[in-house]
């Protein structure tokens, strides 16, 4: 799937759309150890189609959650996506982050004062998964963080 010639993100997100399920692998990190843990997200059409609202929710075993909210919208000017978010972490974006598509693949690189997190989505045979990697202020290179997989609910 690549980018549809669309200037309305719900076009552009069509096979995100939807209410999903699924587990969130968290690999260990200066934050804590690996875990895993039920996810569900939600991809909503918003503003007449021209954007869509991401609601993601997880539980952690001590029973504490997280959640994040986004707004996708599409950059008729420079092509790709933007993408504002935010979540109970406390982060809240500067700025929207851009993201292109490749080989079915939405990717984001969220900037933050610990480095470089790279967001991934994609759809293929009706499941949706989510990658998060980190690149660490003074590293080089990416290393896992987080994969989600969802299927419909």
């Amino acid at each position: 799937m690549d980018q549809p010639h669309t200037g309305r993100a719900a076009g552009l997100l069509q096979p995100f759309l939807g209410r999903w399920r699924g587990v969130t692998e968290i690999a260990q990190s200066p934050w804590g150890p690996a875990h895993t843990t039920d996810a569900e997200v939600a991809f909503t059409p918003a503003a007449g189609g021209h954007a869509v609202v991401q609601s993601y929710r997880h539980r952690e075993p001590d029973g504490t959650h997280l959640e994040g909210h986004g707004m996708f919208t599409v950059d008729a000017l420079h092509g790709g996506a933007l993408w504002y978010y935010v979540d109970s972490l406390g982060h809240p974006p500067t700025a929207p982050v851009r993201g292109l598509w490749t080989s079915g693949t939405l990717t984001f690189d969220r900037r933050t004062a610990d480095g470089v997190a790279r967001h991934s989505f994609r759809v293929e045979d009706d499941v949706l998964v989510h990658t998060v990697e980190l690149r660490l202020q003074g590293r080089a290179g990416f290393a896992p963080l987080l994969k989600s997989v969802f299927r419909k609910a």
